[in-house]
């Protein structure tokens, strides 16, 4: 019997999970339009994610089954150092795990009570999954706040004007006149 053949842009999840499926790949930055937005400099031919999901079925209690789906992505970003501006690359790596269940409520629910200690999500199972998009939201949740380099490539400008800098008024200056000026009385 030949392996079924899974579209990651229409995957059907509880059947990849029920056959342990495995998909791997590698998609253009380009392709990934909300992490293409973040970037500072346009993706080349070159920028990709390396990808891979997994489906998993465990026995659960009452003989009913859980459906899982194992992530994993990376890839190296050019995003704007937060100190010169300049782009830095940034290496993203996303693994995660989630629990598909039946319905909006119970999802929400499981995943008000799963151990804050895990990364495990808790999803509404969907007719059917875009892998992509998924992928895509796991990478911007990884980006850092504020991406800078260690040591930026060129030194930050800091503008020092001389003679601005010593014709500028102390901020003292006002209360050592008071004090010369001697009491007000």
């Amino acid at each position: 019997m030949a392996a079924r053949e899974f579209n990651p842009s229409h995957l059907d999840v509880e059947v990849f999970a029920a056959e342990a499926a495995q998909l791997a790949g590698q998609w253009p930055v380009s392709r990934l339009h909300r992490v293409v937005e973040s970037l500072a400099a346009a993706p080349t031919g070159a920028d990709g994610v390396t990808w891979s999901a997994r489906g998993e079925r465990r026995a659960a209690r009452g003989g009913a089954f859980q459906t899982w789906l194992h992530i994993r992505a990376a890839s190296h970003l050019a995003l704007a150092c937060q100190r010169c501006l300049k782009p830095v690359v940034v290496a993203i790596e996303v693994e995660r795990n989630f629990l598909f269940v039946q319905g909006e409520e119970l999802a929400a629910r499981l995943d008000a009570e799963t151990d804050a200690e895990t990364d495990d999500d808790v999803l509404a199972m969907p007719r059917a999954l875009d892998l992509q998009a998924l992928v895509e939201d796991e990478l911007l949740l990884a980006m850092p706040l504020v991406p800078r380099h260690d040591v930026c490539p060129e030194p930050l400008p800091v503008r020092v004007d001389a003679e601005t800098a010593a014709d500028a008024p102390h901020p003292f200056a006002a209360l050592a006149a008071l004090k010369r000026a001697g009491p007000l009385n």
